[in-house]
């Protein structure tokens, strides 16, 4: 058996962990549980400050002596105190920038942490959660009665980039204002993201998004 806690950045990510996530590991004995870090007292969710990670990394590590503790945190906005993240800023290839993301990412926690490189997993996903929505533009569009006519639009701006982990473009062209811009009615993350992703399916995201498929892989393989 092997705890996994999974630090992400708010209440989709959590859903999108619990409900789609966690339940294709437990037949590996591999046992996924979401965390939501505290932002201000009272308040959770939003950017992952990096002190306030590697805190919560290194108090979740010494309460569950036995667990590993990942992140699903994104790309975009990333808080500018992660490690490298000047250095990532000038990398224009996404595959360099994220691996150099997550190693300095990995090397700062277990530094920090005192913990060896079994207890940590560094995952910074391109660019946003709302990129994994892209995976199937058709599957998408069906998350909503009228969203069906948005269908070509959707796809056009899925072919525009390699991947769906590759759209991006700025504030106002990240994937989910993309989505606010677009769709009517307006995608609204709390209600559709769980909807959009039992639509668009595990399965298919894995197909479309190496970063995610790989991630996903590290957690399958803690089961050996």
């Amino acid at each position: 058996m092997r705890e996994v806690y999974v630090i992400c950045e708010g209440d989709a990510e959590e859903q999108f962990i619990k409900k789609t996530v966690a339940p294709t590991l437990n037949h590996l004995s591999v046992y996924v549980k979401p965390l939501i870090l505290q932002t201000s007292p009272g308040h959770r969710g939003g950017g992952v400050n990096f002190d306030r990670l590697k805190y919560h990394v290194k108090a979740t590590l010494k309460q569950h002596p036995n667990a590993l503790v990942t992140t699903f945190i994104d790309l975009y906005a990333l808080n500018t105190k992660f490690p490298a993240f000047e250095e990532a800023k000038l990398i224009s290839n996404l595959d360099n920038r994220v691996a150099l993301l997550n190693s300095s990412l990995t090397e700062k926690i277990l530094e920090y942490a005192q913990c060896g490189e079994h207890r940590f997993i560094a995952h910074i996903q391109p660019h946003e959660f709302e990129a994994l929505l892209f995976s199937d533009t058709n599957a998408l569009a069906n998350t909503e009665p009228d969203w069906g006519k948005f269908s070509v639009q959707l796809l056009k701006i899925k072919n525009e980039f390699e991947t769906p982990e590759h759209i991006n473009g700025g504030y106002d062209t990240c994937p989910s204002r993309r989505l606010d811009a677009l769709l009517n009615p307006k995608y609204n993350k709390k209600l559709h993201a769980t909807r959009a992703i039992s639509s668009v399916t595990l399965a298919k995201i894995e197909q479309e998004c190496k970063h995610f498929h790989a991630w996903l892989n590290a957690l399958r393989a803690l089961a050996s």
